[in-house]
């Protein structure tokens, strides 16, 4: 379970649907999934693109910049999959939670 507090989550979820495409599926990972978390930990996502490709150029720097100028009292550290070095992956696929499927998830779900 996400350690975030509801209206937060429900912060996060309004900027995903408006800074996002649909197609890119979002994740949660680290300290506030695998129960770390404290009041002032940040929040780790990764954006994971349709067949993983890298997202186009802007898209996660305008989902940044969003987070940053929202009323989120956390850190978002944002990153995309693609540009992940492989061997951070499996650290990810470890113990995640998906906090929006892509289109291509969702459909396969």
């Amino acid at each position: 379970m996400l350690d975030l507090r509801p209206k937060d989550l429900t912060l996060l979820h309004d900027l995903i649907a408006r800074h996002l495409p649909p197609a890119v599926a979002v994740w949660a990972y680290g300290s506030r999934v695998n129960g770390d978390a404290h009041d002032g930990s940040d929040l780790d996502v990764v954006l994971r693109g349709p067949d993983l490709q890298a997202l186009p150029t802007g898209v996660a720097s305008r989902f940044r910049e969003a987070l940053t100028d929202s009323n989120l009292p956390i850190f978002v550290d944002v990153h995309d999959w693609a540009l992940l070095p492989a061997s951070f992956h499996p650290r990810i696929l470890t113990r995640y939670e998906v906090v929006r499927p892509g289109l291509a998830e969702a459909v396969a779900a």
